[in-house]
């Protein structure tokens, strides 16, 4: 009997119920009643891992699903080392996604998704090498999280955004008062300084028309020296 296999098709032949051998591509005959063939798909395959419900390292539900792309590397070995390679690939994955986040936290389920993937293709890979398949790459597709852990996270969230500006406002004040501390230290070295200061004060506070300042000074150098530098003030603007 002729048969047509296409580029990406093997087909192992069992002649008499003995392994013959692999065929393929291009066009093979076989003896009917006495060869019996099995086409094999080299492309790589995909696997829709069904939703699993996981119970994390640190006792929190949570539901994944993931994808599963793997190729069928050795022929022979997927015929006859396992019954049904599509299936058992499938349940391993199921398995070992289970076994992975169960030996995990919740936190790193959530941040360390890469590192996750990576662990579960190395683990499948190794497991299914003597069936004849390489596992290529795994991708944890979605990871749910119950109404009220998303509800506590969304608290922790926030609390971490009062702490850090709680720490911000505190750190502006240490400096506030460092800044005011050696302030009061250099006019205490220099007296004149703070009357400078508030000379300068005055000054400012002179540039609205509608208020009356009144000071305790006698001192009339310094009311003229006030009054010039307002009048200076008043000619500049």
């Amino acid at each position: 009997m002729l048969h047509v296999i296409k580029e990406y098709e093997r087909v192992v032949v069992f002649r008499l119920g003995r392994l013959s051998g692999v065929k393929g591509p291009g066009m093979i005959f076989t003896v009917p009643a006495i060869d019996r063939t099995v086409k094999i798909d080299m492309r790589i395959v995909t696997i829709d891992v069904p939703r699993q419900e996981i119970i994390t390292k640190d006792n929190v539900t949570i539901t994944v699903d993931a994808f599963v792309y793997y190729k069928v590397m050795d022929p022979e070995k997927a015929i006859t080392a396992v019954e049904n390679y599509r299936y058992a690939t499938s349940m391993l994955a199921q398995t070992t996604l289970r076994d992975v986040l169960g030996q995990m936290e919740l936190d790193e389920v959530l941040t360390q998704r890469e590192k996750v993937n990576e662990d579960l293709q190395r683990l499948l890979d190794r497991d299914t090498d003597p069936w004849g398949i390489r596992v290529t790459a795994v991708t944890i597709r979605d990871v749910s999280l119950p109404d009220s852990m998303m509800r506590a996270i969304a608290k922790q969230a926030e609390a971490e955004r009062e702490k850090r500006s709680r720490i911000i406002l505190a750190e502006g004040e240490q400096i506030s008062a460092t800044k005011m501390r050696d302030a009061a230290a250099l006019y205490d070295e220099i007296p004149v300084a703070i009357r400078l200061r508030e000379l300068q004060t005055l000054s400012e506070i002179a540039r609205e028309k509608n208020m009356i300042v009144v000071t305790n000074t006698t001192d009339a150098g310094n009311m003229i020296a006030m009054a010039n530098a307002t009048a200076a003030r008043k000619k500049q603007f």
